[in-house]
């Protein structure tokens, strides 16, 4: 891992998630170790972001190193005509890492060719979020005790969230079974289940949610999102397809456990937020201890 960019999951083996998710327990014990003293993160964020942008600088600062970028791209040089090629080069001289999101599919990929240094894809359009995957890693291990043999249900916008692509990659890695509940609009491209059918893993379609929940060790759910669509009718027809409510765990197993990307909208009632099997604002946090682990791995500091 020292020193490769970190663009799809499938850039890490099974094994590297492995050691990426002991050092985050490592990190998560002692999340203030000064590894990173003189280090500099470039953060290029083309598109908005709260948790994955702020868990990236919680995780550079706690180490001892320092930040520079921008939030969005109309305070760059973006605004002005400058190439992704360009600006990728020239921040390639301030740094030793760049964290990169990008609204195109293949951004980070592009990026990390012309890069003189590693890139991590922080969400490149609807393909692929490979830390967030780390940190839902880091959860499920944590809630479940283990990563094999889970069912694994997958609600909502499967067709354009990034992060249920990079989840179910690397949670094939782990014998999982998988649920997949969306509306027909939005369900799961068919590339990732001929990914799921050349491994000879089981998974399933549906458009009704209620009868899946007894069945699931992770709930795993996503909003739809309204940036993807180029449509506003589709976007319309289906924002609320799902809405998970408390009276929908009466027959939930003892220690499933509901995740969410964030931001949700209303797919999600904060009645939930309550209830033993809400885990999703813990998840976030998650995000500092993988990330931290991510970043030390890639920089050869662990």
């Amino acid at each position: 891992m020292n020193g490769k960019s970190l663009v799809s999951i499938t850039d890490f083996s099974k094994e590297n998630y492995l050691e990426i998710l002991d050092l985050a327990k490592e990190f998560e014990s002692r999340p203030n170790p000064d590894l990173f003293r003189g280090k500099v993160v470039g953060s290029l964020f083309f598109e908005p972001s709260t948790r994955t942008r702020l868990s990236f600088e919680s995780a550079v600062t706690r180490m001892g190193g320092r930040i520079i970028g921008f939030t969005e791209a109309s305070s760059s040089s973006v605004t002005k005509g400058e190439t992704l090629y360009d600006t990728i080069k020239i921040v390639s001289n301030y740094c030793d890492l760049i964290v990169m999101r990008h609204a195109m599919e293949g951004s980070a990929r592009y990026a990390s060719e012309v890069a003189s240094i590693p890139i991590i894809n922080a969400g490149d359009g609807a393909n692929q979020h490979p830390t967030q995957t780390m940190l839902d890693l880091y959860s499920i291990q944590k809630t479940q005790n283990k990563l094999e043999n889970l069912n694994i249900c997958l609600v909502g916008d499967l067709k354009y969230g990034r992060t249920v692509h990079s989840l179910l990659m690397a949670m094939s890695e782990f014998n999982s079974t998988f649920h997949f509940v969306s509306p027909k609009e939005l369900k799961m491209p068919m590339v990732y289940k001929l990914f799921l059918e050349n491994r000879g893993l089981k998974y399933e379609e549906h458009t009704e949610f209620n009868d899946i929940v007894k069945e699931a060790d992770v709930i795993y759910m996503t909003r739809v999102q309204k940036e993807r669509f180029s449509d506003p009718i589709e976007y319309e027809k289906t924002k609320n397809a799902y809405n998970l409510k408390k009276d929908m765990l009466k027959n939930a197993k003892p220690g499933m456990k509901i995740l969410h990307p964030l931001p949700r909208v209303n797919e999600i009632h904060t009645e939930i937020d309550s209830t033993p099997q809400a885990y999703y604002f813990t998840q976030a946090l998650n995000g500092v201890f993988a990330r931290q682990a991510i970043i030390a791995k890639i920089l050869g500091l662990k």
